[in-house]
This record gives structure tokens, C-alpha cells and sequence, in this order.
């Protein structure tokens, strides 16, 4: 290892035991990286985005962070329900990394599950968004101010890696592992289903079920419906999947591009697939090797999603500027116009690279997201990296290099390059019990689940 590189991180970690504040390291970080060098300052910096960067007093994730100082809606102190889900699995793998010491770790997560044990819930379901640190909701939308099941599942998937590190520990890490867990157990996922078989995204206490967001067809769900059977106290039937999820069997496609298949469908059924994050929040916990059900073998599902997108970016349709090999990755983030669900297609992409896109794959196209990491850090370093590394997108066509940062894409890219260099967050989510259970409930193959399948 390159003496300098060495110096630079036992410094870090030096500064972090001092001081219990993970500090930005020298902004004279050498450019000619190793992979594991560049890996660790990828996936170091994003990391501060949730220790550093989060709300002093309950220590959960800010929704964005724009260095410029420009926020929409006034909401720079607003706080993400499910980007703290995902800021729960990083202080696990800071502490997997030598960042943060288990004790630090301890001490920022009984802050933040106190946060989730006063914060405003909906039959057991967190809302989207809460005003700053009291927990009080903030709507998304007009008639979405109430329970989120679906980023409630995020934070219940960070919260049972945290509770499986953490059981076997001394007596305060135990303490916190139990809390997580009644946090888990009070989750009411059957509500949801409304009395019928399938999940329903949105509940309100003014507008009760207006929103009637049915969670039917693939995306960045199968996680809720996964947690969903797998609750020890609020379960629902094999059917809400089945029936809702798979739309009875209506999920199942045929579609090929560039060669590679992919066999599930939204209900919008986009022609190139959707967005790169459907690979990616389902997936930080639930290992997608030798996953299969009836309906997809999803280690061939993500892979190909990622590859059709990949491919999409190198043959450039739209002609858009620098689009390549080394510059590629669609999915939701910001735009020019503002937030956009964007993915490969003649009207969903709009000339936007998403780095989150390309480093949060690294568990399926590893050597095509590291060309990219490379290029992006080499040769847009000044434009696109930051105090909490890559900035959220970026568009060469329209020379729009904005300095923001949001949660939901910082979080992912800590998480998959933690499950590419140790698979530490697949093997804790997929050991707990009671996934495993789920799994089986739900008719899934593993190599984790060592029962008959049924």
C-alpha cells in the first residue's frame, strides 16, 4: 500500500477515536488509486453523508444536503425515513471499516432508535418525511402525511442488520439489539393490506386511503413484501404476494435487450427496464444470489437490469455528450428540471448520469462500475466530488454539475460496496430468523435457507 494512502487512513481512524466524529479526510487525496484505495475513499466519504451530515440532536438522516446552500422548499432540515434506514446499515459498516469504533456506533444508533420510538408512526409505519429532530410529519404530498409502509420496510431492513451485529455483543449492545427488535415487531404490515391481498403503500389520518397506491409489479418493493410475511406479530398470507406483488403471475415477462433477458415487469412495464435503484434498496439486505421463485431467478434479474442499462449508456441513442463505458448510470436523482425517475428510453433519458447508479452495482458489474468510479474520480474530480464524495448527478450535455447530495443515493453506494468487499450486510439480513422464514412462507430458494423449501 502506497505509504501515503497508509498514513491517510490510520490518521482518519487516529482522529475518529480522539474525537467520536469521523473527520473529511485531506482534500489532496491522490488520484492514482488502487481499487481498493478508491473503493475506500468512495465508500468513506459517502459515509460521512450520515455521520457527519445528519441532524445533530436525533442523529437520522437529512433528506439532502446541498453545499450551495439552495434547498426546494425551504426542507434543508428535513429528515428521510427511509435514507435513515439505509444510515443505519452505514454506522455498521464504518464499524466493519475501522471508521468509527463499536462503541461510537452504539452510541449514534440508541440515539436514532430513540428518535424511532417517539417519531410520529401510523399503525406502526413510519411517514416519509419528519420535521427536523421532534418527529412530527412532514407530508410528501398533499394527502401523503401519514404511515409510508414502503419506507418504513428500509428502515426495518436497516434495523435488523443492526439488531443481528449487535445481539451477541456486551450488555449495552444487547440492550440496543432488543429495542431495534420491538421496533421491528410493532411494525403493522397487515394493516396495509387494507383486508385484502395486497399491500397499499399510503395511509393517512385525514385522508385515510386516498392515495390507494396498490404495490402491485416490480420495482424497489419486493423488500416490503419479503417483511411483510416475514413479521412475527403483524404477518400477511402468502396471497398479498402472490395476488399483489405478482399480480397474479402477471409480473412475469419475456423481454430481451442487447441479449440480455429480464423476465419481470411494473405495471408500466418499461421497455428497458426502470430505474437502477430497483437493484439496489431491495437488495442491501437481501442477497439476490441463487435467489429464485416461481416467478424469476433474481441474481440473472438484477445483473441483466444493470448490463441493459449499462449497454444503453454505451450505445447512446441521444447522442449525449461523454456517454460511454466509462460514463454511465441511469437512475432517480436530480435533473436540470428537477427530480426524475430516469432509465434507459427514448423519454426517460433525459442526459443525466446518476453515479449512485453505477457504484451501487458493483455486486453485479464490477469491473464496469470501477472503470466508471475511475473516470469519474480522475477526470470530473473538481466538478463532481465533494465532502461527502460524488455529488448526486451530474449532466455533461447540459454543463450542469449542481453540489448536491441526497440521501436514498448516498446510502446505497456505502451498503454495496460493503456487500462487494465482504457481503457483511447479505450475510446479517439473510441470517435472521425470521426472513429466512419469510422466504420460505413465500415459496423462495436460497442458499442461505438450509430447511425444506415449501
Amino acid at each position: 500500500m502506497n505509504t501515503r494512502i497508509l498514513y491517510l487512513i490510520l490518521s482518519i481512524t487516529a482522529i475518529i477515536t480522539a474525537c467520536g466524529e469521523a473527520k473529511t479526510p485531506s482534500p489532496q487525496e491522490p488520484v492514482e488509486f488502487t481499487d481498493e484505495q478508491l473503493l475506500d475513499s468512495v465508500q468513506y466519504r459517502a459515509f460521512l453523508y450520515f455521520w457527519n451530515g445528519s441532524d445533530t440532536v436525533s442523529g437520522m438522516s437529512k433528506e439532502r444536503i446541498h453545499m450551495d446552500g439552495v434547498y426546494p422548499q425551504k426542507d434543508q432540515d428535513v429528515i428521510t425515513s427511509g435514507g435513515s434506514g439505509f444510515g443505519l446499515m452505514t454506522v455498521i459498516a464504518a464499524v466493519n471499516r475501522g471508521w468509527i469504533t463499536r462503541q461510537q456506533a452504539v452510541e449514534r444508533l440508541s440515539k436514532m432508535t430513540a428518535f424511532l420510538e417517539k417519531a410520529d408512526r401510523f399503525h406502526g409505519a413510519w411517514p416519509h418525511w419528519w420535521y427536523d429532530y421532534n418527529g412530527k410529519v412532514k407530508a410528501f404530498s398533499t394527502k401523503d402525511d401519514g404511515g409510508d409502509i414502503v419506507e418504513t420496510s428500509f428502515i426495518a431492513q436497516g434495523l435488523l442488520v443492526c439488531r443481528e451485529y449487535f445481539k451477541n455483543g456486551n450488555e449495552q449492545e444487547k440492550a440496543l439489539a432488543a429495542r431495534m427488535d420491538q421496533l421491528w415487531k410493532t411494525i403493522d404490515f397487515n394493516f396495509y393490506t387494507r383486508g385484502g391481498n395486497s399491500l397499499y403503500w399510503h395511509w393517512s389520518p385525514k385522508y385515510q386511503w386516498d392515495m390507494n397506491f396498490q404495490i402491485r409489479g416490480y420495482n424497489e418493493c419486493l423488500i416490503t413484501y419479503l417483511l411483510a410475511a416475514s413479521s412475527p406479530t403483524h404477518p400477511v398470507s402468502p396471497k398479498v404476494y402472490h395476488q399483489g406483488w405478482a399480480m397474479n403471475g402477471g409480473i412475469k415477462s419475456a423481454n430481451t435487450k442487447y441479449g440480455y433477458s429480464y423476465g419481470l415487469k411494473h405495471q408500466d412495464n418499461p421497455e428497458y427496464g426502470g430505474p437502477l435503484f430497483w437493484a439496489h434498496y431491495s437488495y442491501l439486505g437481501l442477497d439476490p444470489r441463487g435467489l429464485k421463485d416461481t416467478y424469476a431467478d433474481y441474481e440473472q434479474e438484477t445483473k441483466n437490469q444493470v448490463l441493459i442499462n449499462f449497454k444503453w449508456c454505451v450505445e447512446n441513442p441521444h447522442a449525449y455528450k461523454n456517454y460511454g463505458p466509462n460514463n454511465w448510470g441511469l437512475t432517480a436523482s436530480y435533473s436540470p428540471s428537477g427530480y426524475a425517475a430516469h432509465a434507459p428510453g427514448v423519454d426517460r433519458d433525459l442526459g443525466v448520469i446518476t453515479p449512485t447508479a453505477a457504484v451501487s452495482s458493483i455486486v453485479y458489474t464490477p469491473q464496469e462500475s470501477l472503470r466508471a468510479i475511475r473516470n469519474w474520480f480522475t477526470n470530473y474530480h473538481s466538478k463532481l466530488w465533494g465532502e461527502y464524495g460524488f455529488y448526486d448527478a451530474f449532466s455533461d450535455q447540459e454543463n450542469w454539475y449542481p453540489k448536491h447530495y441526497l440521501a436514498i443515493d448516498q446510502g446505497p453506494m456505502v451498503v454495496m460496496i460493503e456487500n462487494y468487499r465482504s457481503e457483511l450486510f447479505w450475510k446479517l439480513f439473510m441470517n435472521c430468523s425470521e426472513v429466512q422464514e419469510g422466504l420460505i412462507k413465500l415459496g423462495f430458494e436460497s442458499p442461505y435457507l438450509s430447511g425444506p423449501k415449501k
